[in-house]
């Protein structure tokens, strides 16, 4: 008779204490740390963002601090949890300051979560949706730029499609989709005044 020892799996504190030392972005994922590696299509796509946001937030003077490299502990839903590096961030500035020498970590929800789609459109659609909902994120953005989910959301033909997740009362996203020319209603930021096509098709 033989035996295999499984190796335990990590716990969200955990795995931010055994973060690799290289510089990059990572994420517990089914107790395991899995490096992200995004390309540069979708880093520009991410930084635009951010500073978009940045500027609102200015603009408006509201309590938020943006960030893309904040990590969320969340939860599936047998309760495992996992360890999330969504591509931006939106957090109340006050939460974020009242720890300042904590890591860049978070166990209470943020604000607005944003996720740049790459080719397993799965992880955002579904897992991370699922996560986010569960952790009660007030607003979901899902950028899908490449139009690589399937015609059940993007329609057909299918085309770039950003999707803002909004939790309604019973903790449940209700999924508004833009396209093209749409102009993008944020509940966070209600005075933005941008199309899909401007965030899809920036360049810098």
């Amino acid at each position: 008779m033989t035996t295999t020892q499984v190796k335990p799996q990590l716990t969200f504190k955990q795995f931010i204490n055994q973060l690799p030392a290289p510089e990059g972005c990572y994420e517990l994922i089914n107790g395991k740390i899995v490096r992200i590696l995004p390309t540069r299509r979708h880093e520009t796509l991410a930084e635009y963002i951010i500073d978009m946001f940045k500027a609102e937030v200015k603009k408006s003077s509201a309590n938020y601090w943006v960030s893309g490299r904040i990590v969320i502990r969340t939860e599936t839903e047998n309760g495992q949890e996992q360890g999330r590096h969504p591509d931006i961030t939106v957090v109340d500035k006050t939460l974020w300051e009242s720890h300042p020498t904590a890591y860049a970590a978070l166990l209470d929800p943020p604000q607005l979560v944003v996720e740049v789609v790459s080719t397993n459109w799965e992880d955002d659609y579904l897992d991370k949706f699922a996560e986010y909902q569960y952790l009660g994120i007030s607003e979901y953005w899902i950028i899908d730029h490449l139009a690589v989910a399937s015609r059940s959301y993007l329609g057909d033909p299918k085309e770039p499609t950003i999707f803002v997740c909004e939790l309604d009362e019973q903790g449940v996203y209700k999924m508004n989709n833009y396209r093209v020319n749409d102009v993008i209603i944020s509940p966070t930021f209600p005075e933005l005044k941008i199309t899909t096509e401007q965030i899809i098709n920036t360049q810098s």
